[in-house]
């Protein structure tokens, strides 16, 4: 049955009576349920970011003012909407209409009720023919199980991701959410029955009714069949909203993102209220980590060293000269070819732009500015030809996440590797510098406050064994490096001022520029707020030994007092989100 409410109402009468006569003559036939065809876990690799945007909603009531803002998403005025029924047992007869009422309140260029229980009529043209325009599409709530009898697999699905595609809206409430996610739990209490769904939100398994009915353990046991996939609870009178890589929350209760318990680490989850964010990429990219985690930072065998080449890792602020001579010297001399990747900026900086304005100042004359935004970018043979032929590489600051979504496993990133070990430079400040060492610390892509966050810590490891934080006295990081290593304690942690760089060749570290540089050494565990060690100017320090090279020196009148570092994962001094961007 499809309804339209339009200009041209008399045409959609007439389809209306021609759908309504198949759908009494054809009988449905169920699919969603899971059986022998049903993919393997493994194969349900996280995707990336949405296209449109995605508008789940947990069931009870929706309050007005938040299925308002799916309208608005949807054009206003200008939208066309189509609203499927099938879920509910009344879409048969006129009791649906109470279901309607608010949609048909709306100003609205286009309003269609779509529906059917006959799958030969979801997979004929003229039905799907309304979400070919349509600009947003709602599935009122029921049984989840109805609208993929009557649509999995149709013309109507394809064309429904086809409005995603094109950058609308898709959303729904209770059954309407349930569907989102390719996994589909179709009932069931703390055991629950797995089905298909449509896979709006790949990556992704959904519940509703989520708080309100108890149901975390549900959630948890379905993961626990498909741990990579991350479990999202939308509570009633809730809205979880997806855009792009984004989720947010709207309405009175509660979204909780979970992650499955693997091996001997328990499940992981996480409550979002009212106006709260999540990034979805770092969430999939979290539940792979969990399974098969890229490299063991606790390896008793793990040893700190370079990648050969030189090494220049400025802390933040300014480059200091010395350190910006070494690293053209590095490159080859002021004719070498350098390439400046300015990617973790986000935005492309202007050519005056203090972050890479002072190469040029320094003596290069072959700069190549770069601003790769995507794996395809990165990839692209001209890039790579300019990697390859490279005498040095300036990564500028930034978010290190930025870096890594558009670096890893590439081509360009084992070209990195290839310069250094022919004995060219790579240098990096603010987030460029965490970059360059195994350990990636701040890589959270929704704030830089976390020292660590899992999926998103593994940097280029130019420096193996190590982990770099920048701006680190000026931004009071001591308890958040402390608290690094009582998770990692065999890692050596590098605390770089502002204005002050380290200079690496080989397996020694040299510090140039007016602050300090904070070494927290390799030990056993439970000593990660000791073996401090503060470098000054001219101090150079062994990564293998793991000691300060030259003469013993007096530096009790100018060594800082180390801050007594809490057992909290408080914050010392709060720092503002994306700080990383100045």
């Amino acid at each position: 049955m499809m309804t339209r409410s339009a200009s041209k109402n008399s045409r959609w009468a007439r389809m209306s009576a021609v759908v309504l006569a198949l759908t009494l003559s054809l009988a449905p036939v169920a699919v969603s349920r899971a059986d022998e065809s049903w993919p393997a876990p493994e194969t349900l690799a996280p995707a990336g970011a949405v296209s449109g945007t995605l508008f789940i909603c947990g069931g009870g009531k929706i309050p007005d003012d938040v299925l308002g803002k799916f309208a608005e998403i949807a054009g206003g005025p200008n939208a066309h909407l189509v609203i499927i029924t099938t879920a509910s047992e009344t879409a048969d007869s006129a009791d649906v209409d109470s279901r309607l009422e608010f949609w048909r309140r709306l100003q609205l260029a286009e309003l269609t009720i779509l529906h059917t229980r006959d799958r030969a009529i979801a997979d004929d043209p003229r039905f799907a023919e309304p979400l070919a325009t349509a600009t947003g599409v709602w599935f009122i709530g029921g049984h989840q199980q109805r609208l993929t009898d009557a649509y999995l697999g149709t013309r109507t699905e394809k064309a429904i991701k086809g409005v995603l595609k094109r950058g609308g809206i898709v959303g729904g409430t209770s059954a309407g959410a349930a569907i989102m996610s390719p996994v589909m739990i179709l009932g069931g209490k703390e055991e629950p029955e797995i089905g298909h769904g449509f896979g709006f939100l790949q990556g992704a398994l959904v519940d509703q009714h989520f708080i309100k009915r108890k149901r975390q353990d549900r959630l948890i046991s379905a993961l626990t069949k498909y741990p990579r996939l991350v479990g999202i609870g939308v509570d009633e009178n809730t809205v979880l909203v997806v855009q792009g890589r984004r989720i947010s929350v709207l309405g009175e209760s509660g979204v909780v993102t979970c992650l499955a318990p693997v091996g001997d680490k328990p499940a992981v989850s996480e409550t979002l209220l009212k106006n709260m964010e999540e990034d979805l990429v770092a969430l999939y990219r979290a539940a792979r980590a969990r399974i098969q985690p890229r490299y063991q930072f606790d390896d008793e065998k793990l040893e700190s060293k370079t990648a050969g080449g030189t090494l220049v890792i400025a802390g933040g602020g300014d480059v200091p000269e010395t350190a910006a001579e070494r690293f053209i010297e590095g490159a080859g001399g002021p004719e070498a070819t350098i390439v400046v990747i300015t990617t973790a900026n986000g935005d492309r900086p202007a050519p005056d732009a203090r972050s890479i304005a002072w190469l040029a100042e320094a003596g290069a004359k072959n700069i190549h500015f770069v601003h790769p935004r995507t794996k395809a970018d990165v990839e692209d043979p001209a890039l790579v030809s300019l990697l390859r032929k490279a005498g040095g590489v300036w990564f500028t600051g930034g978010r290190q996440w930025r870096l890594v979504d558009t670096f890893e496993d590439t081509v360009a990133e084992a070209e990195l590797h290839a310069l250094l070990a022919r004995g060219g430079a790579i240098g990096g400040a603010g987030g460029g510098a965490s970059m360059l060492a195994d350990y990636l610390v701040r890589g959270n892509p929704v704030s830089n406050k976390d020292i660590m966050a899992q999926g998103y810590e593994e940097g280029f490891g130019f420096l193996t064994g190590v982990a770099i934080d920048p701006f680190f006295t000026q931004r009071n990081r001591f308890a958040d490096m402390a608290r690094l290593k009582r998770a990692h304690p065999r890692l050596v942690g590098l605390g770089i001022d502002e204005d002050t760089a380290l200079v690496i060749k080989d397996h020694a570290l040299e510090v140039v520029g007016k602050n300090h540089v904070v070494i927290y050494g390799h030990q056993q565990p439970g000593g990660a707020d000791k073996n401090v060690e503060f470098l000054f100017e001219g101090d150079r320090y062994d990564l293998a030994s793991r000691q300060r090279l030259g003469p013993p020196r007096n530096t009790d009148s100018e060594t800082p007092t180390v801050p007594v570092v809490a057992e909290s994962d408080d914050d010392p001094e709060p720092q503002p989100p994306l700080a990383c961007d100045e």
